[in-house]
């Protein structure tokens, strides 16, 4: 794998040689991955996987008209032929009023931010299957696990880089390991399953194989033998790792393509309330070890800190720099791209404040409700808002969470969910979007 700044060097390269070519403008993408994943299951080797991949993707202007392409073959030969290719594409192309590259006074210029993503480490193949066995084994000695699906163990490097032809050129590396264990619990038709996996940008940061383990067996455990709920209108209450669904579904809205295209459910609803007062929700790309810090974004803009809702005011939406000019507004340094095509928008360390109350709190005065451990399926109209999904999880009764209850779909309408949404305190930053426990009031269940 190159270096990041002979990352950085390629990118750049690429892009003096399309200004050469005959394009008016251009970026480049270099992006490089190696990643080695261990499987075991019921104390076996089940598989080993090591990739290696590097890729370069190019986009051109001429006038107002854009092309990309990309390639995985670096060799000299190539790279001319995608030059002259991605040019002659671009004089092709339809216009398009709104395409051009980031402004230029806005990139990032100077040093970029140092956030430790990467901690330089490798791991043996040998290290990585006694993790996974070591998860698995713990998992299947909880008491009442009947089977597995396995424990996994992974260990990967990247390296992405930008540049384009106002200037800009930067690159930044990241390490990732993550360990996993998935089991099952009861027999036949009753059969259920449940995980737990850990990630982390050090490895000094990863969870114990062991605890990861033990998590995935008592969750299991305790799904089993569920029961069906009767239908009404009730509290929902969501577990933080299948929470951070509602911010998934508040992107969604707020995001440029989104408005410009008119397909929100938020479309008016900029500088006015959509969530109870108290609810912040934020980003944090400058977050240290984040699994989604980034020092840039994918125009090559800085990137800061962003509150999206304060105090349960919408305060921005999420643009790139197309958007933003058919906006009339300033891109907000969200803007996010692969190796081949457009950019889109995307976060980085998501994450719901925390509120003022323990979980335990929340849950104490719900007379009859549910605890939601896992979602199933996409019933979500991003258009309305209308939001109709199957789940899975634990009974709530007399403020107490009680049996495992399943076969059920909860619904609502995004608009109302979010106003009557309370977080608790126990926010944890352990995926790329945290949440605390979250409470909605008034959802509607269906059941047997």
């Amino acid at each position: 794998m190159l270096t990041t700044d002979q990352a950085r060097d390629r990118a750049a390269d690429i892009v003096t040689r399309a200004k050469a070519a005959g394009a008016d403008a251009a970026d480049a993408v270099y992006a490089a991955d190696t990643a080695l994943d261990v499987s075991v299951r019921l104390g076996a080797l089940e598989d080993v996987g090591r990739s290696e991949s590097a890729e370069l993707g190019l986009r051109v202007f001429v006038g107002k008209r854009s092309a990309s392409v990309s390639t995985s073959d670096l060799s000299a030969d190539a790279l001319t032929a995608l030059v002259d290719r991605a040019v002659a594409m671009a004089r092709e192309a339809p216009e398009d009023a709104w395409a051009g590259l980031a402004p230029e006074d806005r990139l990032m210029r100077g040093n970029a931010p140092q956030l430790d993503l990467d901690d330089g480490g490798e791991v043996a193949p040998a290290d990585l299957k006694a993790a996974a066995l070591a998860a698995e084994d713990a998992a299947r000695a909880v008491s009442g696990v009947t089977n597995s699906e396995g424990g996994g163990a992974s260990a990967s490097r990247s390296i992405w880089a930008l540049a384009t032809s106002q200037g800009f050129a930067a690159s930044y590396a990241a390490t990732g390991y993550g360990i996993s264990a998935s089991v099952l619990a009861g027999e036949g038709g009753a059969m259920v399953r449940d995980y737990a996996h850990h990630g982390a940008r050090h490895r000094s940061g990863l969870e114990d194989a062991t605890t990861v383990g033990t998590r995935a067996g008592e969750r299991t455990v305790a799904r089993a033998n569920p029961a069906t709920v009767k239908s009404g209108a009730m509290p929902v209450v969501f577990d933080p790792r299948i929470g951070s669904s509602m911010l998934g579904h508040l992107i969604g809205a707020i995001s440029g393509q989104a408005i410009t295209r008119k397909t929100s459910f938020l479309l008016d609803s900029l500088g006015t309330r959509i969530f109870a007062e108290g609810v912040t929700i934020a980003d944090d790309p400058h977050r240290p070890h984040g699994l989604r810090s980034r020092p840039f974004d994918g125009e090559g803009l800085p990137v800061s800190p962003t509150e999206f809702v304060s105090n349960g005011m919408l305060e921005t939406w999420l643009l790139d720099s197309a958007s933003a000019r058919q906006l009339g507004l300033e891109p907000t340094g969200h803007a996010a791209r692969g190796v081949g095509g457009n950019p889109g928008v995307a976060t980085s360390n998501l994450f719901m404040a925390a509120g003022k109350i323990p979980p335990e709190t929340l849950i104490a005065d719900v007379a009859h409700g549910i605890y939601i451990t896992e979602l199933i399926g996409m019933g979500v109209n991003g258009v309305t808002g209308d939001y109709s999904r199957g789940a899975a999880g634990f009974l709530i009764e007399n403020g107490e969470i009680a049996g495992p209850v399943a076969e059920f779909t909860i619904a609502g309408n995004l608009k109302d969910m979010f106003l009557n949404l309370t977080p608790a305190n126990d926010l944890e930053f352990r995926y790329g979007s945290n949440v605390p426990t979250l409470r909605i009031d008034g959802m509607t269940v269906a059941g047997a």
